[in-house]
């Protein structure tokens, strides 16, 4: 999955998650956020940089986070303003910003400007609804808990190359507890209206928190986390030993201060917020909370389909994935029903690497060997391929226990950090070998690195639409990576049934996604007849499936993503090749679907049309 952050104000990858999931000046110039003159252009020119006008004052100049997601460092000393009054000066700045779209005549458009506008709609109208709906989402959660997108964020994104970079790092350390603060009073205000997790997700938010303070300078032992991260990244930079020391001693005092009473802070509040929990899993349990899943469904589906649509496309998908598994129970001559192979996949240690440091790096090496394989073979199935860099990575140990089993965080705009597919290797029985190949393609190549890099690599695209907000176009980014796992099967790989059986009950997690999801948020289901779902029918192990579930109940709807982008991905293929015949090109198709960067579902749909159509009067 591409990791999505906490919604309002961390990026993708990632969140994309990571989320965000994450620019205000043109990617050839990521160092600052000039204003924009946009009254001495030509009419293409004014559009492009107006749009980006609107992106920066609207996401850019309030988000310190996203900007050090994408390499910015104007504001990298602070963390964002998530305060009532602060979201409320930003619903203003949309409207105003709405309003300065509807001036623009669009009678001597281009084709590609009317696109940009329309979509720059779509954006901030989705920016509006999110506001609208900010106080449904949770602050404290394993997922996108601010506990640990905090660390992740200052150990995967804020880079220390000069004293000002170690400053702010410095500073931002002394600002988590005026950020926690936020967070209190709005999961105060979300309490008393009954907007809280349930109980079990407060053990892993507690389990977070403390982790960050294990470790020196907290206690004796090695360093922790943000010290390691805060001395390795400085004792690679140019500066004199003196300054290095005495930067280290002000990361260590602020450690023991700020983040010590942050944190201690927070763990109390998390505690006391633990009683007034209860056991209820879906967000139906909330006033309005049937309105906010529809809200969520149509956001991360960019469709208009219920709840029970989905939920019953989810066992048709199911039912039509287990025929196909069963042929491959047949063809390695398995004696015994669908469940029984399913238990014996499960079980069986040929398919499970020792839960050693050994066997974690020969996980990550046959990891690095099957995405060069698939890179040698990009040719075969695409015309453009990215520029950025494809790092795989260990989830970190303070947070690999509660987070998801893959992710892909996406490149630096200025290049000068990879992407990164980030694998959990906590514990080697939730990650078979048997779904390494397919789970490679979907988090790196050809998928989400592949696409997002791409996207970020498009001269030509506004701003906004290089780094969209995950949650907007998801079905999009996740279709993709689910899409990504099929389409090396035509290239020759999966050649092992056991491997295509892994990409087929890769392929079943996400159809039953769509059950378990309307089951939890829409049709009442437990968590534990959730859990007991997926025990039926998939062959995962229990604990990646309890972790999943866990997952799905605290981010609604998103779990919906992948499957229903990745049909609409297939259905447009299989009408073009009907249509086009011998003149259809797969590499033309996918070019299609990844130049114009990520699209809501009806907009790919109708470029897609448009390509027919074109390449049908030649």
């Amino acid at each position: 999955m591409k990791m999505k952050p906490l919604a309002y104000f961390v990026c993708i990858t990632s969140l994309l998650t990571g989320c965000s999931n994450d620019e205000a000046v043109p990617p050839k110039a990521a160092k600052g956020l000039p204003g924009v003159n946009v009254q001495q252009q030509q009419p293409a020119v004014q559009l492009t940089q107006l749009l980006d006008d609107i992106y920066t004052k609207v996401v850019l100049n309030r988000s310190p986070i996203r900007q050090s997601a994408l390499g910015i460092k104007t504001d990298q000393d602070k963390w964002d303003n998530i305060s009532k009054e602060y979201r409320e000066q930003t619903r203003t700045i949309i409207q105003q910003q709405k309003a300065r779209l509807q001036t623009i005549p669009r009678t001597s458009l281009s084709d590609s400007d009317k696109l940009n506008l329309t979509l720059m709609q779509f954006f901030l109208e989705q920016k509006e609804k999110e506001l609208e709906w900010f106080e449904y989402q949770y602050m404290l959660d394993q997922m996108n808990g601010v506990q640990s997108i905090l660390p992740s964020m200052l150990i995967n994104q804020h880079q220390i190359n000069t004293k000002e970079d170690a400053l702010a790092y410095i500073q931002r350390l002394r600002g988590m507890q005026l950020f926690f603060a936020q967070v209190e009073t709005i999961t105060r205000e979300q309490a008393k209206k009954g907007i809280l997790p349930p109980k079990f997700v407060f053990a892993y938010v507690l389990q977070d928190a403390r982790n960050i303070l294990q470790g020196a300078p907290f206690e004796a032992g090695k360093d922790s986390t943000l010290l390691a991260d805060f001395k390795s990244k400085l004792v690679k930079t140019k500066l004199s030993n003196k300054e290095k020391t005495q930067l280290e001693a002000e990361a260590i005092d602020a450690l023991k201060t700020d983040v010590a009473k942050a944190y201690s802070q927070l763990i109390s509040f998390v505690q006391q917020l633990a009683k007034q929990a209860n056991n209820e899993d879906g967000v139906w349990k909330f006033e309005n909370g049937g309105k906010y899943y529809s809200y969520r469904l149509k956001t991360t589906t960019s469709t208009n389909m219920n709840a029970m649509t989905i939920h019953q496309i989810g066992l048709e998908e199911v039912s039509r994935i287990h025929l196909e598994m069963k042929n491959i129970m047949t063809e390695v001559q398995f004696k015994g029903s669908l469940q029984d192979f399913f238990a014996f996949m499960r079980n069986d240690k040929r398919f499970t690497l020792p839960n050693t440091e050994a066997g974690r790096q020969a996980y990550l090496n046959q990891v690095d060997l099957k995405l060069k394989q698939m890179e040698s073979k990009l040719d075969e199935l695409f015309i453009t391929k990215p520029k950025a860099k494809l790092v795989v990575k260990r989830v970190e140990a303070y947070r690999e226990k509660s987070a998801g089993k893959a992710f892909y965080t996406f490149p630096s705009m200025d290049g000068s950090r990879p992407g990164y597919y980030y694998t959990n290797l906590y514990d080697m029985k939730d990650m078979p070998t048997y779904q390494l190949e397919a789970l490679a393609f979907h988090e790196g190549l050809p998928g989400h690195h592949m696409q997002a890099s791409i996207t970020q690599e498009l001269d030509e695209l506004p701003m906004f639409r290089k780094f969209w907000e995950y949650d907007f176009i998801s079905a999009y980014v996740e279709g993709w990576g689910l899409y990504s796992e099929l389409i090396p099967k035509d290239i020759g790989f999966y050649e092992d049934p056991y491997s295509d059986f892994g990409r087929l009950a890769m392929e079943l997690w996400r159809a039953c996604r769509l059950v378990v999801d309307t089951g939890l948020h829409a049709k009442h289901w437990t968590r534990e007849q959730a859990i007991d779902y997926l025990k039926r029918n998939t062959p995962n192990p229990e604990g990646d499936i309890v972790k999943a579930i866990d997952r799905y109940i605290v981010m609604p709807g998103q779990a919906t993503a992948y499957k229903i982008g990745m049909l609409k991905i297939l259905t447009l293929r299989e009408k073009a090749k009907h249509s086009l015949n011998e003149r259809f090109d797969i590499r033309e198709f996918h070019d299609i679907i990844l130049r114009d960067g990520p699209l809501p579902l009806n907009l790919l749909e109708a470029n897609v049309n448009h390509w027919v159509d074109r390449k049908l009067k030649i």
